[in-house]
């Protein structure tokens, strides 16, 4: 099968993927566009996870303040190296974490960080584990897996802290 570039192209606008892994993930396929991206997918995160014990000692705070001043979010969203943290994808992915703290206040990062004893729902009280906000077939972890996909750096929430008016 032929690959053209405007496939490629497309490819690489769902994927933020180079140009030559987009073609040969679209020569592998035999130019079908989801498998592709399935692909590519799958091979970020074996590149990821071959990074996974390295520091993440660049990154962003991002902030939100809902309308009306009384929720406000802090959150630290942390990678390998500025050139992610200044990308496009990269702050959309902080602010999205942002809005989650902000709609579903969790109290933890994860289920590793509940005290023993409290019987929780980590699907509820976890930031990881809750499922987006905006897409509710994904947990937040999903999303963090699939931007580390993208970037093929390790991207990890350090922190992250929600302030609402009238709570002690």
């Amino acid at each position: 099968m032929q690959v053209t570039a405007e496939i490629v192209k497309e490819l690489r606008e769902k994927t933020s993927t180079g140009v030559m892994a987009c073609r040969n993930a679209l020569l592998e396929t035999g130019g079908d566009i989801d498998k592709a991206c399935e692909l590519l997918y799958e091979r970020g995160l074996v590149k990821a996870r071959q990074r996974s014990g390295r520091n993440t000692l660049e990154g962003l705070i991002e902030s939100y303040v809902h309308a009306g001043g009384h929720i406000g979010v802090l959150v630290e969203v942390r990678c390998e190296t500025d050139f992610v943290a200044r990308t496009d994808e990269f702050k959309k992915l902080a602010h999205e974490l942002a809005l989650q703290v902000a709609a579903t206040a969790p109290h933890y990062l994860s289920q590793e960080e509940i005290p023993d004893g409290k019987n929780l729902d980590p699907g509820e009280v976890c930031l990881l584990h809750q499922s987006s906000i905006k897409d509710e077939s994904k947990t937040i972890q999903d999303l963090i897996d699939e931007a580390v996909a993208k970037t093929g750096e390790k991207i990890e929430v350090r922190r992250f802290v929600r302030f609402e008016v009238g709570l002690e």
